[in-house]
């Protein structure tokens, strides 16, 4: 029996496992190898990695990683756990099974886009969700903020920091009362209500808005606001309590309602989502993880 499964191959995954190596903990990493911003060219704001792709950020993890001989990585994608004996039972697609005393669920959260034509084609290259990571790379150009939910307002006084040039489109609905309309119009932000029939741009650059009123507008780029979910079911099946905006709820170690079950990463700080501050998680929550192990055995 393993020390530790860790389930997900993220920043706070990767950064569990470097911890829970250098403790001593026989650790093995299972990863389905298809990460939530696989489209993002480059990520920033961990610092000394500003810039790096996903795909070397995750490469360089795994070469430090292969420099400990007690942790392992496998391209697994895990479907079921199941308490047993002492600890738990993970069992993945191909139908092999691994079993640890102690659990870490470090599987991030799921996207989903709006319904609109043309939008992945640019997404991840000219279209971002959060201007802390891809703002300063936008900054003063012409932008889009396309939103469909309802922290619009708040939002778009964020990305009115990065550009004044900025339009809000809500593809045809009504999620912004009056005074919320009266002020982004005082500081000059357009807001369009029109439905929403195109984005057209090239080799990734978004070029144009073309709403069903014949209606466009040019455009550099801009942000969108995915909706969140969890991106396994692992966690709430397990009876894993998560609070009212579908994070599962943690201590400041990890540490879950359910014994021996951990969590770390964006699942459990659904905003920001960060590569720095899902590694930190990662990093308490292994530190956790090795407290409660030592207490246990000593």
């Amino acid at each position: 029996m393993l020390d530790c499964i860790i389930i997900g191959g993220g920043p706070a995954g990767l950064s569990a496992g470097l911890v829970l190596a250098r403790s001593l903990r026989r650790t093995i990493i299972l990863d389905h190898g298809r990460p939530r911003h696989a489209r993002t060219r480059q990520s920033h704001g961990y610092l000394t990695r500003d810039g790096a792709s996903p795909a070397e950020f995750r490469q360089i993890a795994h070469q430090e990683l292969s420099e400990y001989p007690s942790i392992s990585i496998m391209q697994e994608e895990v479907i079921d756990v199941q308490p047993v004996f002492g600890g738990f039972k993970a069992r993945m697609t191909s139908g092999k099974e691994v079993t640890g005393r102690k659990v870490l669920l470090s599987t991030g959260l799921r996207e989903i886009l709006p319904s609109l034509p043309g939008l992945q084609e640019y997404y991840g290259q000219s279209l971002f969700s959060c201007p802390y990571c891809d703002g300063y790379e936008l900054r003063g150009k012409r932008l889009v903020f396309l939103a469909e939910t309802m922290n619009v307002f708040s939002t778009a006084q964020m990305i009115y920091h990065w550009s004044k040039d900025l339009v809000i489109c809500t593809n045809g609905k009504r999620i912004l009362n009056v005074e919320q309309q009266k002020k982004l119009v005082s500081k000059g932000i357009r807001i369009a209500e029109q439905p929403i029939s195109q984005l057209s741009g090239r080799n990734g650059k978004l070029e144009a808005i073309r709403f069903k009123n014949g209606q466009t507008i040019e455009r550099e780029g801009g942000f969108v606001t995915p909706q969140l979910s969890q991106a396994s079911p692992i966690g709430p099946r397990l009876g894993c309590h998560m609070n009212d905006r579908g994070a599962l709820m943690t201590d400041q170690y990890g540490r879950t309602n359910i014994k021996g079950i951990y969590a770390a990463g964006d699942s459990t700080v659904p905003s920001p989502t960060q590569l720095i501050i899902a590694a930190a998680e990662g990093s308490k929550a292994a530190i956790g993880i090795n407290m409660d192990l030592v207490y246990e055995d000593f």
